[in-house]
């Protein structure tokens, strides 16, 4: 048996294939993704099965849309692997459950129509993951079908980290208050810090970072605070958002003019590493660019994560263990390098030589021996949390 995890987004189809033995969800034995699905994008689909790879376009059929005709071609992929296990139940990711799912749930027409809801929330997930939801939902009919919320993870944080210093009913009624995001990473990084560290359950900060990014402080294993708010725009500069911004500023657009597209643009999709650079969003781009531009970028995201860590720390009145994912978290050794020497004021030493060698498929622990805080890098799987939670959803053995 196995569970198929789907993560679907504006601009890529992931897709991995986990199998269940004894109550365990394994490690994924199919993974590939269908990348340049926006309008005018040149659709790539690339998978991995054992030792068979494959990477190449993807033809779209006159009268098609190249989702559907990426969903074709892995409906079409799966007969033709020989061994492949058999699909017991799909598992989506979904970034924003609101204040209603606090926990994975079995996908029906109620529920479906329930997240639709949540749409203005964030307007460049949930529209895609809804999607995908539904076409998957016409492809297998047959296969039950699970949604694993980025909220969820956050759900029982304290009121005070989670209100915002509104009215009232604004929370009660409208349900304006901070969610929190990128919950199924932050489930996973706590697993494997379970199984490796002694100090799991003691001061934990996460650092979730890649074109979207955020922080989470846990102790006991759950969420107490976390750096993204209401939406998936709060907190840490990203990729092409902005982060934190005084609201005054967007009062004073208003009045300039820019209506609510043009301000929407601006904050998800002009803002961030690419607009401070006005080069790129891709951290790898902007490191091999030597221009002030680029530098200026890179050193006022990383004072961004050393600032929100430190409002993170002082929540938890101190720090055990530091944990670095994510695309820019797991791959840049001087992200982390940078990171950590401005935090050096808490006893944080790492090892030069584990730090450059950390990142790939396996978790490592770069601190030095005589550092007072451990500092991970710790490969993220979302899609494992996700089937994991379908799993134990439908009590799949």
């Amino acid at each position: 048996m196995a569970i198929l995890a789907i993560n679907a987004g504006s601009s890529s189809l992931k897709f991995s294939l986990h199998p269940v033995l004894n109550g365990q969800v394994l490690p994924e034995i199919l993974a590939g993704s269908v990348q340049g699905l926006q309008p005018g994008g040149t659709p790539e689909f690339g998978w991995k099965y054992r030792e068979e790879k494959f990477n190449g376009s993807l033809a779209v059929p006159d009268g098609n849309t190249a989702f559907k005709a990426s969903l074709d071609e892995l409906r079409a992929l799966v007969p033709k692997l020989e061994g492949l296990p058999e699909i017991q139940a799909i598992a989506h990711r979904v970034v924003h459950g609101g204040g209603v799912y606090t926990s994975s749930v079995l996908i029906d027409d109620a529920v479906l129509e329930r997240l639709v809801q949540f749409n203005s929330l964030a307007p460049l997930h949930q529209p895609h993951n809804i999607e995908g939801i539904r076409r998957f939902r016409e492809a297998f009919p047959l296969v039950p079908q699970v949604a694993c919320f980025d909220t969820a993870f956050h759900a029982h944080m304290p009121e005070r980290n989670r209100a915002f210093a509104l009215p009232r009913d604004l929370s009660e009624q409208q349900g304006i208050r901070r969610y929190g995001f990128h919950g199924l990473s932050y489930q996973y990084i706590q697993s494997v810090l379970q199984e490796r560290s002694k100090r799991a359950n003691q001061r934990v900060v996460m650092a979730h970072l890649g074109s979207g990014a955020s922080l989470c402080a846990t102790l006991n294993g759950t969420s107490i605070a976390t750096t993204m708010g209401f939406s998936a725009l709060d907190g840490l500069m990203m990729g092409s958002r902005c982060g934190n911004i005084d609201p005054g500023v967007l009062l004073y657009l208003m009045e300039q003019g820019w209506d609510h597209a043009r301000i929407e643009a601006l904050l998800y999709k002009e803002s961030g590493l690419l607009g401070v650079s006005g080069i790129s969003a891709d951290m790898r781009t902007l490191r091999a660019d030597t221009s002030e531009h680029a530098k200026q970028a890179i050193d006022q995201f990383t004072h961004s994560v050393v600032r929100e860590t430190g409002a993170l720390i002082a929540t938890l009145e101190g720090l055990d263990v530091l944990a670095f994912s994510g695309g820019i978290g797991e791959n840049d050794p001087s992200l982390r390098a940078q990171a950590c020497q401005r935090l050096a004021w808490l006893g944080i030493h790492i090892d030069e030589e584990r730090n450059q060698n950390a990142g790939g498929k396996h978790p490592s622990a770069i601190h030095a021996q005589d550092s007072k805080v451990e500092v991970w890098v710790i490969p993220t799987d979302e899609g494992r949390v996700a089937a994991r939670d379908a799993a134990a959803l439908l009590r799949i053995t």
